[in-house]
Formats: structure tokens, C-alpha cells, sequence
């Protein structure tokens, strides 16, 4: 009697930011728990940073890390970011060696995820690209992200337009899956906190009104972070009855800017507004649903809000060309824009408008489809690739 034995693919998922992680961690789940798979993990980036929480410590409790590599991000300049990038490269190339991933997943459009796509593409290994076709045109993200793309083998996009613009790059369309947005399954999937939880779990207690504000710098602009941050804090100053809760920069140019000033603003106002480096999805997710709203320029706001029936306040161009729901507010970098977006947020006519709000970004089962694709898709010759041209 023939016994049948059934290949595994490995598949190699990268993770360098603790919202990345979050995004990835239901995928993570489904590939571990499958048994034709067999998951690898490789973290970087700010996962290993003790300025950003050294957040790889959590993904241990979960899951077993095949690899760290470390990108010594001790500067967030722009020569800094480029000599980073260059040492990811490297380490990246000896892990897949070592490794031999049949599938690498990245998502997004981070530099140290160009780094880890880069090395993947000159190793011949097949790259699935999760969150491509997207636009946000004020960061340098947009342009790693088509690049990333580019160097992909399968593509699972957040919506049917972000299908096609994947398609428009020049990809064959059998290669391109439109599975929803990934953040949207953890607010499906997760157990999130009561108030009274949540509350104990910040060590801060809720007023009348509160927000949530996340601001990262805009990376194609030179050197508005600090003045727009400000901006920002003036307007939040004349809020009343207001608690803020703030999430820290990532380490993109000029992060550490924003997280200065942040730190001294909590400082001097710690009757109401708290810090964290990194809340964690689970306390993330929570705190959407007591918030009256997500403020500053995170994707957040446009990918996770929305479902919780809460408004976005979205400053300056960080996220242009993104697709948004009913409940996101655009306003400009400055603090008489902000204070309108304010008014209008709480405005009778707005808040009944977000009874209404439907996320854009799907039905919260993406993981199940991407790794019913993961398991099924033929590699043979996947790496040899042909433009795709719309005009036939």
C-alpha cells in the first residue's frame, strides 16, 4: 500500500511595522493552520527597534520567527534610510538561501519591503504582493509600491479598482485577485474590549469627547512634518471636553520630529492625552469603538474606521488617491482647516451620515481566499512574465 505524501509549500511572510503585523496576523493564522502549507516568518524594520517598542516580542508569543534582520534604523534621514535599506538587502538574500521559501508575501509599500521584495525577485523565488494598486500620492510609498508590483508574481488587492490599476501596471489579470482589505477581518474576527477593559488596559480614563490621532510625515514633502504636527496640536488645543489618545510615528524621514513633540505635548497636558509607541491591534481596534474619531494621516482611517461607523479627519496629501468612505473628512495641514473638520464632525447632519457608512474595502474573509490561491496556483513558469497590455 502506497502511502500519499503530501508537499508543503513554504511560504515566507515579511512583517518590518506593528500595522503591517496587525494586517498580516489572520493570514498568518490560516497558513500556520494549514496543513498543505508551512509557514516561515521573517521580521524587520521597527519589530526590532527598542524606539518603537521592540514589537517582535509579540509576534513571538504567536508565532515562531525564522529570521530577524535587523536594519539599524538609528536614523530616520534620508542617507540614513538608503544605508538601511542596502543592509536589509543584503540579509535578506542569506535568509531566503537559507530559508528556500517557495512563496514570499509581502504587503504594502514600506522601504524595507522593497528591500525584501528586491532580493526576492534576484533569488527567482515567486512574490505575492497583498494591498498593491493603491494611491497615496504625497508619500514616497506610491512609488515603491508600483515597484513592488512590478517584481510580484500574484497580486491581492483591497477593491476592484486597486484590481485594475494592478492590471493597468501591465499584470495578467489570471494573476490578480481582488480578496477585500486586510484590517478589516481583525475587527471581524477579534474579540475587542469593553470600555471598562479598554480603560484599565491604557491606564487613562475616557471624557465626553476623545480621538484618536496617528500622524507620519509626508515623505515627498521636505520638512512639513514638524510644522504640520503643529498645526495639528494648535487646533486640538481648542477642542473641549476632549481626551487624546496618541499613537507615535513610524520611521519614515522626519518621525522622530512628530514623536518629540508629542512626548512634550502629553507631557504638559496629562490631565487628558496619553502616548503609546504601539497599542497593539487588539487595544487599536477597541479604542475605535469609543472614539468619536481617527485624526491625522494614517491608512487607518480610511481602511479600519469606516467599519466601526466613526469619522476620519484626514490632513494634507499623505493618503491622496486612496478610495474613502462617507466618513472621512479631507482638510489641509493647517489649524483653521482642522477646526472646521471638527465642527463639522460633530455636526448633527454629519454624525447622522455615519449611520449609514459602508467600508469600501470588502467583507472581512480576505486570509481564506489568499491562501485557498497560496495552495492551488500552478508555479511552474510563473516567473517569466509578459506585459499585459490593455490595448490588446
Amino acid at each position: 500500500m502506497k502511502v500519499k505524501i503530501i508537499m508543503t509549500r513554504k511560504i515566507c511572510v515579511i512583517t518590518g511595522t506593528r500595522a503591517e503585523y496587525g494586517l498580516l496576523y489572520w493570514l498568518l493564522k490560516e497558513i500556520e493552520a494549514d496543513k498543505e502549507l508551512q509557514l516561515q516568518v521573517i521580521v524587520t524594520g521597527m519589530h526590532l527597534s527598542p524606539e518603537f517598542g521592540l514589537t517582535y516580542k509579540e509576534i513571538e508569543k504567536e508565532f515562531k520567527i525564522n529570521k530577524k534582520i535587523e536594519m539599524l534604523l538609528s536614523s530616520d534621514t534620508s542617507v540614513g534610510i538608503s544605508k538601511s535599506m542596502g543592509l536589509a538587502q543584503i540579509s535578506f538574500a542569506e535568509s531566503y538561501d537559507e530559508l528556500k521559501p517557495d512563496i514570499v508575501i509581502v504587503l504594502g509599500d514600506r522601504y524595507e519591503i522593497f528591500s525584501a521584495t528586491s532580493a526576492a525577485m534576484i533569488a527567482r523565488i515567486p512574490i505575492a504582493h497583498i494591498h498593491g494598486g493603491e494611491k497615496t500620492e504625497g508619500a514616497f510609498d506610491e512609488s515603491i509600491r508600483h515597484s513592488i508590483t512590478k517584481m510580484s508574481h500574484l497580486h491581492f488587492t483591497a477593491t476592484e479598482e486597486y484590481k485594475n490599476r494592478v492590471i493597468q501596471l501591465g499584470e495578467h489579470p489570471s494573476r490578480v485577485f481582488n480578496v477585500g482589505g486586510m484590517g478589516i477581518e481583525n475587527i471581524k474576527r477579534l474579540k475587542l474590549l469593553s470600555k471598562d477593559e479598554f480603560e484599565k488596559s491604557i491606564e487613562f480614563k475616557l471624557n465626553s469627547k476623545n480621538i484618536l490621532v496617528t500622524f507620519h510625515p509626508v515623505t515627498l514633502e521636505n520638512s512639513t512634518a514638524k510644522e504640520q504636527f503643529q498645526q495639528l496640536l494648535d487646533a486640538i488645543d481648542e477642542l473641549e471636553d476632549t481626551n487624546i489618545i496618541f499613537t507615535k510615528a513610524n520611521s519614515d524621514t522626519d518621525g522622530r520630529v512628530i514623536n518629540q513633540m508629542i512626548d512634550e505635548y502629553v507631557t504638559k497636558n496629562s490631565n487628558k492625552s496619553i502616548v503609546f509607541t504601539s497599542l497593539g491591534q487588539l487595544r487599536y481596534l477597541s479604542a475605535l469603538q469609543y472614539v468619536d474619531a481617527v485624526v491625522g494621516n494614517s491608512s487607518s482611517g480610511l481602511a479600519e474606521a469606516p467599519s466601526f461607523k466613526i469619522g476620519t479627519i484626514n490632513i494634507g496629501d499623505r493618503q491622496k488617491g486612496r478610495i474613502k468612505a462617507s466618513s472621512v473628512i479631507d482638510c489641509e495641514p493647517n489649524k483653521d482647516s482642522i477646526l472646521k473638520s471638527f465642527e463639522k464632525l460633530y455636526s448633527k447632519e454629519f454624525q447622522e451620515t455615519l449611520k449609514t457608512t459602508i467600508n469600501p474595502y470588502g467583507d472581512g474573509y480576505a486570509s481564506k481566499k489568499i491562501v485557498e490561491i497560496l495552495k492551488n496556483v500552478d508555479l511552474k513558469n510563473i516567473l517569466k512574465k509578459s506585459f499585459y497590455d490593455l490595448r490588446g
